[in-house]
């Protein structure tokens, strides 16, 4: 069965078209600690929450060159949380004033059989992986550090392996468009978390 022609056009969340602001860099793995340090001392008076995901990237092939993505994710160490659903539109990197790159995102929560919908709908997975890591925050700032593991056996979350020796930091904003204010606040953020680590505004096209 042909999938059906798939439209690229931005999705919004209701009358509100959603936007996340997004710096991003990495730590080797015997930095991480000490990056938790300065993390726990520049966020929120709060304990970091923890989390341990199962992510499925799943594409539908229409008539564009390039497929729809769509991200769903499960928690594997909280009991009852629903899955989400995520999806990312193209990143807007022309304007070089704005310190972040910029997409539009939405998030939402799904009930359980989301993967077989998903299937029925004519997507289908690309890859999976395994995330662990912590969750920081700051005001309306979420900085995540964590681990992406591969999967050994599709479908077995039980056999993994690190991807690599360092972990992925990224710090994120998700506000309506044309809050780009948020990006000078993001950078200031940035700068005091050298020579820890070194968060930027990363053109996901330089890494294809």
């Amino acid at each position: 069965m042909e999938a059906p022609p798939v439209t690229m056009m931005p999705v919004t969340g209701g009358t509100i078209n959603m936007m996340e602001y997004l710096l991003q860099g990495s730590v080797l793995d015997q930095s991480l600690e000490s990056l938790l340090h300065r993390l726990r001392g520049l966020c929120d008076n709060m304990e970091p929450e923890t989390f341990l995901d199962h992510e499925m990237v799943f594409l539908l092939k229409g008539q564009q060159a390039s497929p729809f993505v769509l991200r769903a994710r499960r928690s594997m160490d909280k009991s009852g949380m629903p899955w989400h659903l995520r999806y990312l539109g193209q990143p807007e990197i022309g304007d070089k004033n704005r310190h972040a790159l910029v997409r539009n995102c939405v998030d939402i929560a799904t009930s359980e059989n989301l993967t077989d919908f998903l299937v029925e709908m004519g997507f289908r997975m690309d890859h999976e992986f395994v995330a662990k890591g912590h969750v920081f925050r700051k005001g309306i700032m979420k900085i995540v550090v964590y681990k992406i593991f591969r999967i050994l056996m599709p479908g077995n979350t039980e056999s993994i392996e690190p991807l690599s020796l360092s972990y992925l930091v990224e710090l994120n904003v998700v506000a309506p468009a044309g809050q780009d204010v948020v990006s000078e606040d993001m950078r200031n953020f940035a700068e005091q978390l050298k020579p820890l680590v070194h968060l930027e505004k990363i053109d996901p096209k330089r890494l294809m």
